[in-house]
């Protein structure tokens, strides 16, 4: 038992599980923290604030067994990134099935299961593609060829695809396999209470143990103060923060981490009916986070009012950034800043 399930629930509070097939899973929504969203909101005081979400999965643990079921590797191949939770806390009445508590056993446990099944995959496209050079040589079937063969020896070498790097052409060849190795993986730490006030110092040295690798994050957490926390009123849980000398909940770590992970970042929209965080891909360009707003404005941008949140919350609003000329014009090659406060001007 790692408290896999348990801070799933408490990360978005779903309780309820849902059947795919065979398979019994959780969706829950969490929000990606954002202190900006509020100090916005107490400029403008709009009746609506929104957060940007992550969607979460509880599938049940990765196995050999698992792996063999064709809805739960279908389920598990169109989600954008793995959190694998690592126990690290003891507690002799919540038995570990392998009966001892070894996170990086377990990390390697499941790293070679999604390894063994990519390499099914991989090997199986190879015959086909072998076959299909025989009677036919392209050049598009020779590179296929190539990054296969390339995926196969890394997997044969027990590295997870993850940790390789590729070539945009060789990304783009073998994202239709969607491989489970090759996916970000965030590493929960999930630590007992006395450690609950060293998080940043676990994040530290498990970051430094797992070789501090492509692709991959760790955020730790203590799914027992966590738990007591979710319970609280604000104030009290102010209060036991502040006890473990912590400034934040535990969970926030592991939203920002994942938001990270995904390469994704916020822009701001803030106004008198709604202040609120839009997610887009880092290094977007204004046209795209204008389309994220809504497709038409991407198609008819003209340019975008851009002004740093903080500016905009010291200076109370629109009329003290203009007065100090801190509301920059920007075009269509402008790359949005995480951050940024923008009004779309649009044909």
């Amino acid at each position: 038992m790692t408290g896999k399930t348990s801070l799933f629930t408490i990360l978005t509070g779903v309780h309820e599980a849902a059947r795919v097939g065979s398979m019994e899973t959780r969706v829950g929504i969490s929000k990606v923290p954002d202190p900006r969203l509020e100090a916005l909101a107490g400029i403008f005081d709009p009746p609506k604030v929104t957060h940007a979400v992550v969607e979460y999965v509880d599938f049940p643990a990765i196995s050999k067994e698992a792996l063999r079921d064709p809805q739960y590797l279908a389920s598990l191949r169109v989600v954008n990134t793995l959190a694998h939770v690592l126990r690290l806390f003891e507690d002799p009445t919540v038995p570990h099935e392998k009966g001892s508590v070894d996170p990086m056993r377990d990390r390697d446990d499941v790293d070679t299961e999604l390894i063994l099944s990519d390499l099914v995959v991989a090997e199986k496209r190879l015959e086909k593609v072998e076959k299909d050079r025989k009677k036919i040589r392209t050049a598009e079937l020779d590179h296929e060829y190539e990054a296969l063969v390339r995926c196969k020896e890394l997997l044969e070498a027990n590295t997870p695809l993850r940790e390789a790097e590729f070539s945009d052409e060789e990304e783009k060849r073998l994202r239709g396999f969607q491989f489970l190795s090759q996916k970000p993986m965030l590493y929960v730490i999930n630590v007992g209470e006395e450690d609950a006030g060293r998080l940043a110092e676990v994040e530290a040295e498990y970051t430094e143990k797992l070789g501090n690798r492509p692709s991959t994050k760790v955020a730790a957490v203590c799914g027992k103060v966590e738990a007591e926390l979710a319970e609280l009123s604000a104030e009290e849980a102010a209060e036991l923060m502040a006890s473990y000398g912590l400034s934040e909940p535990g969970l926030n770590r592991i939203i920002t981490a994942t938001y990270s992970l995904l390469g994704l970042m916020s822009f701001l929209t803030a106004g008198e009916t709604e202040v609120r965080a839009w997610t887009i891909p880092q290094h977007s360009k204004a046209p795209q986070a204008a389309g994220a707003i809504h497709s038409d404005f991407e198609k008819k941008f003209i340019r975008a009012e851009v002004v740093n949140w903080k500016n905009l919350v010291d200076l109370k609003g629109y009329p003290g950034v203009r007065e100090k000329g801190l509301l920059r014009l920007e075009g269509k090659e402008y790359i949005v800043k995480d951050g940024d406060v923008l009004v779309i001007r649009h044909s």
